[in-house]
């Protein structure tokens, strides 16, 4: 069996939306992700805000906040991302927990709105206690000598741009975006070096992740096209303000078999597979497929561009490919696709065992896929999410017998190490 370099990046990772808290403290706009309930609630999508005579009002996703608000109250319990694990204000002792664990990485997300709280309009300020926030973890986590990944769109945007812009379906978000980069890329230049411009671009879609008031193909492919020339001009303004930048591409790219060896089901599984593949080979080639035209027409889609967008796609393709790989499914003509493989619908694998919440456990898939998508762009693979959820005990003393998950990992891990070409990031 192979054996990995002593620098490879061990590591965990977080999404500022699902960890981070503290969504009305810190000078932080809303986002997004703020109006978006644990899915278990019918309670209406809404915010309470504190008016200047002391009663209560309730502000919507598209709505202005009331001119008497003198504040935004932190007391609707069903919004994940509005206190989540609070890392906010625990991070120091997070970090020691990850260093704990003998971690070389950590992989962090940035929340927009802590930022520029409005998106980063033409005449809005840079918020400073924002910025100053992920510059106290970047130095807490050079104590312990770890290295972070800092991915910079992940499945939340502002408010406004969502209100105003449509989101990312309205190119103004992207020039937006950019200012957000350009600070991003100053301010943090000698913390960070290993960067994702977008999370999971191929499962976006809505208004918690594209800010989008539609979920219509044509609006969803058409916002989808400015975030791919978003990650292209990232990646060009990364290299010019340092170099050693190293910009990656990231999808949710969890395996998919053909049902069976039926003909139909073989080449199903290819166009249904490039569904997915179509944003890595666009982001890590630098152009639009050849299989492009044809899938965006079955899917009714006609996506418009400015003049200047395949120059950019084509000459600022992404370093590295990053993706999450927790499972795998398997494609049949004819039949509705169930079963979430992370980015893609499938249905049960008969031949694998699954978790108690219907995910398949396949490490050889993870193997597949590696090889897959290595021999697809040659260039450095980093898995960037990996794991399995379960309803663990707590026994009495605290602890938790978590033999499953260590299973998981341990054969995870050794897939990964026998594929057949490995390349580390350099």
């Amino acid at each position: 069996m192979n054996t990995l370099p002593r620098n490879f990046l061990w590591g965990g990772a977080t999404a500022a939306n699902q960890y981070e808290g503290g969504y009305n403290e810190g000078g932080r706009g809303l986002s997004t992700s703020d109006f978006m309930t644990d899915g278990t609630h019918t309670e209406p999508r809404r915010i309470s805000v504190l008016l200047k005579d002391g009663t209560k009002a309730f502000y919507k996703r598209n709505e202005s906040l009331p001119e008497d608000s003198v504040g935004i109250i932190d007391e609707n319990i069903y919004y994940p991302s509005h206190r989540a694990v609070d890392f906010y204000h625990h991070y120091k002792e997070d970090i020691a927990l990850f260093a704990e664990m003998g971690f070389k990485t950590y992989r962090l997300s940035l929340s927009w709105s802590r930022i520029f709280p409005n998106g980063g309009l033409e005449d809005e300020a840079v918020n400073e206690e924002g910025v100053k926030f992920y510059e106290n973890i970047f130095l807490e986590r050079k104590k312990y000598k770890i290295e972070p990944l800092v991915t910079i769109y992940h499945f939340e945007m502002p408010t406004y741009l969502a209100n105003h812009y449509d989101g990312w379906y309205g190119r103004e978000t992207l020039t937006c975006y950019m200012r957000l980069c350009e600070v991003v890329f100053n301010r943090y230049k000698n913390f960070v070096k290993y960067w994702i411009p977008v999370n999971e671009i191929n499962v976006l879609d809505g208004y918690g992740m594209l800010g989008c008031r539609s979920t219509d193909a044509n609006v969803r492919y058409q916002a989808l096209h400015h975030l791919m020339v978003a990650n292209a001009l990232a990646n060009k303004l990364a290299h010019e303000i340092n170099p050693e930048n190293k910009m990656g591409t990231m999808l949710a790219l969890s395996g998919l078999y053909p049902a069976d060896c039926h003909p139909d089901n073989v080449l199903g599984t290819l166009q249904f597979r490039r569904r997915a593949l179509f944003f890595s080979d666009v982001m890590m080639r630098g152009y639009y497929p050849s299989y492009a035209k044809t899938m965006l027409k079955d899917l009714g889609v006609k996506i418009q561009k400015a003049p200047l967008d395949d120059t950019i796609l084509r000459e600022n393709p992404s370093d590295y490919l990053a993706f999450s790989y927790y499972r795998t499914t398997v494609y049949h003509t004819g039949l509705v696709q169930r079963t979430n493989t992370g980015g893609q619908m499938g249905d049960k694998n008969p031949f694998l065992k699954e978790t108690p919440w219907g995910w398949p456990i396949d490490p050889v898939g993870l193997r597949t896929v590696l090889n897959e998508l290595y021999d697809r762009y040659q260039k450095p693979l980093f898995i960037v999410e990996n794991g399995m959820g379960m309803d663990d005990v707590v026994e009495e003393d605290g602890s938790i017998n978590d033999d499953y998950r260590i299973d998981y990992l341990r054969d995870h891990v050794n897939e990964m190490k026998k594929r057949c070409v490995w390349m580390a990031l350099t």
